[in-house]
């Protein structure tokens, strides 16, 4: 169950290591919603996603849409709080967010779920991550890529066409927080063009998913 990477000519590190947060960039979308964006956070991406595509067990899952059931467009993994994380860096990835962002969310990221886009067929619908207290509360979920590439698309809730598209892959961070989850919605669409695999690491804390 492993797609195959071509590696990216920016991320030849041997090492897979994680860069300072104090590069991240803030965007403010409005209502209380913002994102934060860090390029290149881990290096050795690469390497982390092969690691990560060969060992982690992923699912299929399928779910009932439209008085049916149908297969989820993607293979999934899911950590919950007090699980061991499926490689080190990504245990020094949640320490790091938490750290950093302590004094703004007051609380630790302590889950990790992972999705692994295999090609361009693979994608996930509009959503925001409402259920538990993000549904009435501002909270954060941070997100690593590594693998190719794939856009994450935002715009306000309610439909329309997307405002904000982030290609996302190779290592890069982003940070949904405030109100984003509630007042924004968020999609990886599907592409018509080649693209290859991708994992997301999404980091949340306690009771949001």
């Amino acid at each position: 169950m492993h797609a195959s990477l071509q590696g990216s000519l920016f991320d030849q590190a041997d090492e897979i290591r994680l860069v300072p947060l104090a590069g991240l960039r803030r965007t403010e979308l409005g209502d209380g919603a913002w994102f934060d964006l860090l390029p290149g956070w881990l290096s050795g991406a690469d390497a982390l996603y092969e690691e990560l595509a060969a060992g982690v067990p992923w699912r299929a899952e399928r779910r009932r849409m439209y008085e049916r059931e149908v297969d989820v467009p993607r293979l999934l993994a899911f950590y919950g709080d007090g699980d061991p994380l499926p490689h080190p860096a990504l245990a020094r990835a949640r320490d790091d967010l938490s750290r950093h962002y302590a004094r703004e969310l007051g609380e630790p990221f302590t889950t990790a779920g992972l999705c692994f886009y295999r090609d361009g067929r693979d994608s996930v619908a509009w959503h925001g991550d409402r259920n538990g207290r993000s549904a009435r509360e501002d909270t954060m979920v941070a997100i690593l890529s590594v693998g190719d590439p794939r856009d994450l698309a935002l715009r306000p809730r309610g439909g329309g066409a997307a405002t904000v598209r982030l290609p996302l892959g190779h290592g890069d961070l982003v940070v949904m927080g405030g109100s984003c989850q509630r007042t924004w919605e968020h999609a990886v669409p599907k592409s018509a063009r080649a693209v290859g695999p991708r994992i997301s690491v999404q980091f949340r804390t306690r009771g949001v998913s």
